[in-house]
């Protein structure tokens, strides 16, 4: 059965022929780049977790990690990774996947949502649904490429889905500047959850607290450093 689930998903992998359902016009499985997707389809948790997973099921699976990441090590890929590349195997309706997103009790399910979101929804709509996100304070635990472990927390990581053109292991699609958007009416103004904390800084200091070009906090001493962090 789990060599099934393996040929199922190399077959959507083939992009001659392919028919299926697209994503930014592309095969959704190819938003992962190919030697990452030959490492989860080999992967032993690929083999004996995911098989015959579906909506309802990932979201059970989902609610067991305990960790983000994209490889590590021997580039081994993390169950966060799988499960991302059964997400896009499953393309689960926007409404399953806001229910993942807006759910309190599993955090690296929202944290799973949140990459999906990033990866397959429209750029108006990536802006409108991971924002409000910059305001949870979660810790996240997060699996580095050495193999070691590292402190994060929601609002850092979706901030660089936002911002980053790289993350866990994963090449994202360029966001057009938000100020742009917001000219052009797509968004409003947003205002940063920050903001009475940045009315109270003694300006006396050296700090010098600015919005970045998708309104995200910064404080600036010399260099820039994210607030979330």
């Amino acid at each position: 059965m789990a060599a099934t689930h393996h040929t199922d998903a190399t077959r959507m992998l083939d992009s001659r022929g392919y028919a299926g359902p697209t994503i930014h016009n592309t095969n959704p499985l190819h938003l992962l780049e190919t030697p990452v997707r030959d490492r989860i389809t080999e992967s032993y948790f690929w083999k004996e977790q995911c098989f015959a997973l579906n909506a309802a099921t990932l979201c059970d699976k989902a609610s067991s990690l305990t960790y983000i990441g994209g490889t590590y090590g021997q580039q081994k890929p993390t169950p966060f990774l799988c499960l991302l590349f059964k997400l896009l195997q499953l393309l689960p309706e926007k409404e399953i996947i806001m229910l993942y997103l807006q759910q309190k009790e599993f955090k690296y399910l929202t944290a799973l949502a949140a990459f999906y979101v990033r990866l397959t929804f429209d750029t108006t709509e990536v802006f409108k649904v991971l924002e409000p996100l910059l305001g949870d304070w979660r810790k996240l635990r997060r699996r580095t490429r050495e193999g070691g472990w590292r402190l994060d927390y929601m609002d850092q990581f979706v901030d660089d889905l936002l911002v980053k053109d790289r993350v866990c292991a994963t090449s994202l699609r360029k966001l057009p500047n938000r100020m742009i958007l917001e000219d052009l009416g797509h968004l409003e103004v947003r205002v940063s959850p920050l903001g009475e904390e940045i009315e109270e800084i003694d300006q006396d200091d050296d700090e010098v607290v600015q919005l970045n070009g998708n309104g995200h906090a910064q404080v600036i001493n010399g260099e820039s450093n994210d607030l979330s962090d």
